[in-house]
């Protein structure tokens, strides 16, 4: 069976799912919804049907299926959101505890410290803080290793001092 003769045959059953759908969502608008995730999925997965077995039965426990992971999916959703218009102070806390929005600006201000360093301090630096070895910087910029350790030491001096705002936050 080609794609166009099954999508013809599924097109023939629109009817017959719409009422199915009805009988679960029991709202004309989701009932569309359903009919269209049904037909969707038919399409997309034709290839699974096996020809001569009933389509219509196939297509209801598409549907069947559908509906059940939406609610399951609807159900968990709104387990997790809370439609109160106040937050309890437990959540709260929580919700301020997980907040990273703070780290957003701490990373603004540590690349604003290291684009503040000259690029002979910069580069090193950088280089070093993404692994490289001293010997493996020292090769690539071609310059003796003590100026690497140099360079990367006066580089971390500047960044503290940049960075002196966060020092209470060290334990």
């Amino acid at each position: 069976m080609t794609k166009f003769e099954f999508n013809t045959l599924v097109i023939q059953h629109t009817d017959s799912l719409k009422m199915y759908a009805l009988h679960f969502t029991r709202d004309d608008e989701d009932a569309n919804d359903l009919v269209q995730d049904t037909l969707l999925k038919a399409v997309t997965y034709y290839t699974r049907f096996k020809e001569g077995t009933n389509l219509k039965g196939w297509l209801y426990t598409i549907m069947k299926n559908t509906f059940i992971n939406n609610y399951r999916r609807f159900v968990k959703t709104n387990s997790l959101v809370s439609k109160s218009d106040e937050i309890s102070s437990a959540n709260l806390v929580h919700s301020a505890a997980v907040n990273a929005g703070e780290n957003k600006f701490v990373m603004e201000d540590i690349q604003e410290a290291m684009t503040a360093l000259s690029d002979e301090y910069y580069v090193p630096f950088s280089m070093y803080f993404e692994g490289y070895k001293y010997h493996e910087i020292s090769g690539h910029l071609q310059i003796p290793i003590g100026t690497v350790k140099t360079r990367i030491h006066v580089a971390r001096r500047a960044m503290k001092k940049a960075l002196n705002t966060y020092k209470h936050d060290r334990v």
